[in-house]
């Protein structure tokens, strides 16, 4: 089955490009897997704080993660997959692709600033597109919903 990859984050363009994920993968009869990055940054503090904010950190993206998978169940039929990595955003996006064989697609949502499509995207796409193992879909952070239905 294919699966449509998705980095979830606090942005609103993670809005757009897990709508973009649930139709596809519900009119084309996939899967979409939701990955979740707790980053360095989170919990490079004396032990047990640290420790504490990887837990909060693991919390707070499973407590998201409830929300829009009963969103994806209600709207798209869709029962998503979570999987929660920690390190470098795009070094554990790259990782789970090459992990797991089912990931056909990865799905970004771009910034929908004129400051550029966002770090992760200019990462991924700009320096890392021609060895991905697999096509991105970027979804403009500025469409509708209409328009991402519209497309999808």
């Amino acid at each position: 089955m294919r699966k449509f990859l998705v980095i979830m984050d606090d942005s609103p363009e993670f809005l757009n490009a897990l709508r973009y994920a649930a139709i596809r993968a519900s009119k084309t009869g996939g899967a979409v897997e939701i990955l979740g990055i707790i980053g360095p940054e989170d919990f490079q503090h004396w032990l047990g704080v640290g420790e504490a904010m990887r837990l909060e950190a693991r919390e707070r993206i499973e407590a998201h993660f409830k929300v829009f998978s009963k969103w994806m169940q209600d709207k798209e039929g869709i029962t998503p997959e979570l999987i929660i990595r920690e390190g470098e955003k795009a070094t554990e996006v790259l990782a789970q692709i090459k992990e797991d064989p089912e990931v056909g697609v990865l799905v970004l949502g771009a910034n929908p600033s004129g400051d550029g499509p966002g770090p992760l995207v200019a990462q991924l796409v700009g320096r890392q597109g021609g060895v991905l193992p697999v096509p991105v879909t970027i979804v403009p952070g500025s469409m509708t919903k209409e328009a991402i239905v519209a497309v999808s």
